[in-house]
């Protein structure tokens, strides 16, 4: 008889209702898990956003559950949270008796007040990230990545990456099919990898504050198959190559030529996924050259071929092709 893997949520005043949805429904879908919804006080608990979500269970009635996946959630509450003390002891008490813990977002404070991930290298939202490191400088803290799993601790970004660390989890159990099978069906991308960037290319293009640094990115943006080398790029904002690199990457917070590249990865996703020109034109029109290039960059950056991102992305209504 298959196994039935017990969920734990801890969810607290002020918590954040996609932390915990998002995750819920991962494992709801995959099947084979029993998700229960717990807080300091079984019933009604209020999300950061108003909305109420019911607490089956009181967290001094889990004692003696046998947990499988212990996840707290994040959310604006969770400084609150790291106050209450019989919720913080509950937490010590009980991740050594799961098989895993989890954290999505700012959950990881939680954790953190109880112990649980000392000497850890952990992931959380980017705005929460120096507080983390601050308050509790015995946790390396990394703000880049979706999800970050150091041993049996997995700890992921803000919101939909709590969906992305979710599906990982159900891979580690059931297998890559299982998880593609629940990524299909509540149209997600097939499984973005924890090294994956929280910072999409718009948003680091707009954390560039000054005119020579958004020379260079509008640059990059308006021709990605360009020659775009430090010494262009630094030509084209008048600096030194050697000014002009420390300036982009502490504007932007990825050095010039990860920021080239990420412009290319965008820009051949949508031609991928909007377009029906072959892989080898697309490498060549998004600045890869050739397909072989472009097919290591998608496998190191997003964990799939450019063929398989099609088979998965493309629209029903192809755009026409280049000629």
């Amino acid at each position: 008889m298959p196994t039935t893997r017990t969920v734990v949520f801890v969810v607290f005043p002020g918590f954040q209702a996609l932390d915990l949805t998002g995750p819920h429904e991962v494992f709801a879908q995959a099947g084979g898990y029993r998700c229960v919804v717990a807080a300091h006080t079984a019933g009604p608990v209020p999300s950061s956003s108003g909305l109420p979500v019911h607490a089956g269970a009181a967290l001094a009635d889990l004692a003696a559950e046998r947990i499988d996946t212990l996840v707290v959630v994040g959310g604006s509450g969770v400084d609150q949270a790291c106050r209450d003390l019989p919720t913080v002891e509950w937490v010590r008490d009980a991740a050594p008796r799961a098989r895993r813990v989890a954290s999505v977002c700012s959950g990881v404070l939680l954790l953190a007040a109880a112990g649980v991930v000392a000497g850890k290298t952990v992931t959380t939202h980017w705005s929460r990230a120096a507080q983390v490191a601050r308050v509790h400088p015995d946790v390396t803290v990394d703000a880049d990545p979706i999800f970050v799993r150091d041993g049996s601790v997995w700890t992921s970004a803000g919101v939909t990456a709590g969906m992305d660390l979710a599906l990982a989890l159900v891979e580690d159990d059931l297998g890559r099919e299982a998880a593609h099978a629940v990524a299909r069906e509540l149209v997600l991308f097939l499984r973005r990898p924890g090294s994956q960037s929280q910072f999409s290319v718009p948003m680091r293009a707009a954390r560039s504050t000054t005119d020579p640094i958004r020379a260079a990115t509008d640059a990059v943006a308006t021709d990605p198959a360009a020659r775009h080398t430090v010494d262009t790029l630094a030509a084209r904002a008048g600096l030194s190559a050697r000014h002009f690199q420390r300036r982009f990457t502490a504007e932007c917070g990825v050095s010039p030529t990860a920021y080239v590249e990420e412009v290319r990865v965008e820009a051949a996703r949508r031609a991928l996924a909007e377009g029906d020109d072959p892989v080898e034109s697309v490498a060549r029109h998004c600045g890869f050259g050739t397909a072989e290039t472009l097919r290591r960059t998608f496998h190191r950056r997003l964990g799939v071929s450019p063929s398989d991102y099609r088979e998965r992305f493309r629209s029903s209504r192809p755009a026409a092709p280049r000629p």
